[in-house]
């Protein structure tokens, strides 16, 4: 069985079958499952921001996620942590 580091690396199925095939030879790494899972206190506190999107931009996050499995609201949060601890390695 194969493990993924990145939720990007979870393709757009054609069918049911070919996501089956997939789930059934892919994992996620332990790290993805626990920063969708967290039980620290700062992951515990959280503050309601308001983000503006273009229709079609929201259809689009929103068909990924559900293709995920995932709340869209979740893999938008995940892909900012994802994207600021990537910053933050390259200083």
């Amino acid at each position: 069985m194969q493990t993924f580091a990145n939720w990007e690396d979870v393709p757009i199925f054609d069918s049911e079958e070919a996501e089956s095939v997939f789930w059934t030879e892919n994992r996620p790494a332990l790290r993805l499952m626990e920063g969708a899972v967290s039980d620290n206190s700062e992951a515990s506190e959280s503050v309601t921001v308001t983000l503006r999107f273009d229709p079609r931009m929201l259809a689009r996050i929103k068909r990924l996620a559900r293709s995920r499995y995932l709340n869209y609201q979740s893999m938008v949060k995940q892909w900012l942590s994802e994207r600021m601890e990537q910053e933050l390695k390259e200083r």
